[in-house]
């Protein structure tokens, strides 16, 4: 009769270092007013390019580098709108922690909550920061910067007509990405207009914006 296989042999160590092996969990912040298709593609790339477990699609509370220049579409219909789109790109979850915390949204908040969690579960995190190339000049005036830099990998998304420059201190990759030339302040101007966003917003977010009343779309 054959013997059972041990518990402390090959296979054993190997499960081991299976249970300790870090998820790759990317986050994917922003105010989503609205979530468009650049959006979708952009987070379709992240899980691919980056081989993520997870993507976190966290919707800004309130936008501090945003609230003091415009009008944001409250809350909880932002959340709405990016609650849409989970269909379109598999692995990804979307995240009320901001809104639930309160107040301004900073990036090293929701880390730190990410990280906090994963603790709780007796997991580990290997976190990429997920942003467009445009944002990448402005990280030095985020919140806590140097935290951030510790924690995460940042994950550039190319963006049309943006050159990312390469930040020093940032342990960073870039993500392979057909990108679509389409912009949140674009899309709100043309429904605001009464034009049409085919192409450029899916038709799930188009039908919440809808259901909501939305912009201008329905008024």
């Amino acid at each position: 009769m054959a013997s059972p296989p041990r518990a402390d042999g090959a296979s054993g160590r190997s499960r081991a270092r299976l249970a300790t092996k870090p998820e790759r969990v990317g986050l994917l912040g922003g105010t989503f007013d609205p979530p468009h298709c650049g959006h979708v593609a952009a987070a379709r790339a992240s899980v691919r390019s980056l081989a993520l477990d997870r993507l976190v699609l966290v919707v800004a509370n309130q936008p501090w580098q945003k609230v003091p220049l415009r009008s944001v579409t409250p809350a909880e219909d932002r959340l709405a709108m990016v609650e849409a789109i989970l269909p379109l790109v598999p692995g990804a979850e979307v995240s009320g922690l901001e809104i639930d915390r309160g107040g301004p949204s900073y990036t090293a908040d929701t880390v730190d909550a990410l990280l906090a969690d994963a603790a709780e579960r007796g997991a580990t995190l290997d976190l990429y920061l997920i942003v467009g190339a445009d944002l990448v000049a402005g990280l030095d005036t985020w919140k806590r910067v140097d935290d951030l830099r510790a924690a995460v990998t940042l994950a550039v998304v190319p963006r049309p007509h943006a050159v990312a420059p390469r930040p020093p201190g940032w342990k960073i990759v870039y993500v392979e990405d057909h990108s679509v030339d389409v912009s949140s302040s674009e899309v709100r101007d043309r429904l605001e207009r009464g034009l049409s966003v085919e192409g450029l917003v899916p038709d799930e977010v188009v039908r919440c914006i809808r259901s909501r009343g939305l912009y201008a779309v329905c008024r």
